[in-house]
């Protein structure tokens, strides 16, 4: 879990440079000029603010590790009642600097693409803000960015340790992109199709800013969609792990486990728990067995092998099967003929494995697994493969035999029972250890309490974290949307000079910003929630109930704050004279 909050805390932070640094070069573009017309070459104006960067990157990861270092020491002060168990803090070096360095690496890389915009241009085409690109400079920012893409992998491969992994997670980033931008483009395409002619001036207008030329439609809805990409999938994520560490309210069949009844005693406790007027609820026979063979080659050949990809868990491990007649309820047939007995006694004995085991054995339905019980060799054959929910509060087994088999086998038994008060369950356990010390009682109604009251204790660590990154999204979109502040300024600069009241202009900015932050605000939480989906069966392998709240909430809220900054960034021009504006802003 903690590599996938730091896989997402990147990718944050890596959106996060891209719009800070853009926005830098956009105010610096007439320095640059000046600086060409000086005689500056374009090599040593590049250098000249790579190294700024650079500079900026290093004082950023100086002040953010300063800043978490002072959180690790405040931290543990307020999360100290929270934890369920005694933590010693202490400070890392190792990513300190990691932090530092990535800072300064991810800000020159990211810096080189605002930076390319003015180096192959002349120093009047700066000046007069051109936005066009020369063939070299695609070249360079094709190369920019498979530097960033290599930038990131490198990353991700560290964090999840696993390059596949890694090129996964680029590329679903990569998808993410590619599918918003398709959006955008299409979104342009079908407003200037059916464009509503008969509309008003401002709301014609303000849909005529979402198609013409240098609008940042595809970079706006681009930077929202990925920021409420971002923020929904972190609060699907959050959803998903507190699912996962909730126990169940409802208190289970069976409270009380009584472990290691020999077969000896098995009718003994028997009768003493049904003295005592509880139900036997189940008597789960248990027998020990080894592999031997698989698939007709030895074990300690299997060992010896180094080319060998068989788990080396499966090769030593002492297993505890059982029999019976069927499935039970955490198990789900993914594979094969579920046999309930072996009647025919020639032939290898069907037997039935759990996913996990047939997937680290190598071994599948047809088969062949010879056991070592207690010295007896027992040949048998896989009929069957079983999905196992290993997260139930019951006992669940690798192997299962059929009946008929084992029954003659050394063997202990699991018996279940339900008593309904404390004080009957500690009664019978008081007389049954009295009876028979080896027989260990596990109650279940305590392991409850006590397992929720520390998943309690994690889910605020789960949502703490998760209200972390979040927060740190909000700061995508705030960034995102003052790219455009540029452009918008200057488009209602010129509607001032035409005429345009400040009342229209108004409308305009609020209508554009509303149609821009609700397509990207709704499209990155559909996105999210294909993308959790994803997540939740490729590497959590847990089934996931979306939550309403992204809708309800993040939709909404992101979408009226794409319209608050965007009104911000109007502000200066509803209430100053156009030429004011023009000088301030330098547009």
């Amino acid at each position: 879990m903690k590599r996938q909050i730091l896989q997402k805390l990147v990718q944050i932070y890596m959106e996060e440079i891209l719009k800070i640094l853009h926005i830098y070069m956009k105010e610096k573009r007439t320095s640059i000029a000046i600086l060409k017309c000086l005689g500056a070459s374009r090599r040593q104006t590049l250098f000249i603010f790579l190294i700024q960067i650079a500079g900026i990157g290093l004082l950023g990861g100086i002040l953010g590790a300063g800043l978490g270092l002072l959180l690790q020491q405040v931290f543990p002060q307020f999360v100290q009642d929270f934890l369920p168990v005694q933590l010693d803090w202490a400070t890392h070096w190792g990513p300190v600097f990691l932090g530092i360095g990535l800072g300064v690496l991810m800000a020159v890389l990211f810096g080189l693409l605002p930076l390319l915009n003015s180096y192959f241009i002349s120093p009047l085409s700066v000046l007069r803000i051109s936005e066009g690109e020369t063939e070299g400079s695609k070249r360079l920012t094709a190369l920019v960015f498979s530097l960033i893409a290599l930038g990131i992998w490198g990353a991700a491969t560290y964090l999840l340790e696993s390059g596949i992994r890694a090129l996964w997670f680029v590329a679903g980033i990569a998808v993410t992109f590619l599918i918003l931008t398709g959006i955008a483009w299409a979104l342009m395409r079908l407003v200037r199709r059916f464009f509503p002619h008969n509309w008003g001036f401002e709301a014609r207008q303000s849909l005529l800013n979402l198609f013409r030329p240098n609008n940042q439609t595809l970079v706006l809805i681009l930077a929202i969609g990925i920021g409420t990409f971002l923020i929904s999938t972190l609060y699907f994520t959050q959803d998903m792990l507190l699912a996962r560490a909730e126990v169940e309210d409802d208190t289970p069949a069976a409270n009380l486990i009584l472990l290691d009844v020999q077969a000896g005693q098995e009718a003994q406790v028997d009768d003493m728990i049904l003295k005592r007027e509880l139900p036997v609820l189940e008597n789960i026979p248990i027998v020990t067995m080894r592999l031997d063979k698989i698939r007709n080659r030895k074990v300690e050949e299997i060992r010896k092998d180094t080319t060998s990809t068989i788990n080396g868990w499966i090769l030593n491990h002492e297993f505890r099967v059982t029999y019976r007649d069927s499935l039970i309820a955490s198990e789900r047939l993914i594979e094969g003929e579920w046999i309930p007995s072996f009647k025919d006694k020639s032939g290898p004995i069907p037997i039935s494995l759990s996913d996990n085991v047939a997937r680290d054995a190598e071994s599948w339905v047809g088969d062949t697994l010879v056991f070592n019980v207690q010295g007896v060799l027992m040949e048998t054959v896989i009929s069957s493969i079983r999905e196992v929910d290993w997260g139930r509060l019951q006992l669940n087994f690798s192997v299962v035999f059929p009946e008929g088999v084992l029954e003659e086998a050394p063997r202990f038994h699991v018996l279940t029972t339900y008593a309904e008060s404390e004080e009957t369950s500690a009664r019978f356990q008081q007389d049954l250890v009295s009876t028979y010390p080896n027989i260990s009682v596990l109650d279940v109604r305590q392991l409850l309490s006590a397992v929720g009251d520390i998943l309690e204790k994690l889910s605020w660590v789960i949502r703490f974290m998760a209200f972390f990154s979040i927060l740190t999204g909000f700061i995508v979109l705030l960034g995102a949307v003052r790219t455009s502040k540029f452009q918008r300024i200057r488009e209602s600069v010129l509607l001032r000079t035409l005429g345009a009241t400040g009342r229209q202009i108004r409308k305009i900015a609020i209508l554009e910003y509303l149609f821009l932050g609700s397509i990207g605000s709704l499209m990155g939480v559909l996105l999210a929630l294909v993308g959790t989906q994803l997540l939740a069966y490729g590497v959590f392998e847990l089934s996931f109930t979306p939550s309403w709240v992204p809708f309800l909430v993040v939709f909404p809220l992101i979408s009226l704050t794409v319209l608050a900054i965007g009104l911000l960034n109007s502000r200066g021009v509803l209430n100053s004279p156009p030429l004011e504006v023009l000088r301030k802003e330098g547009v």
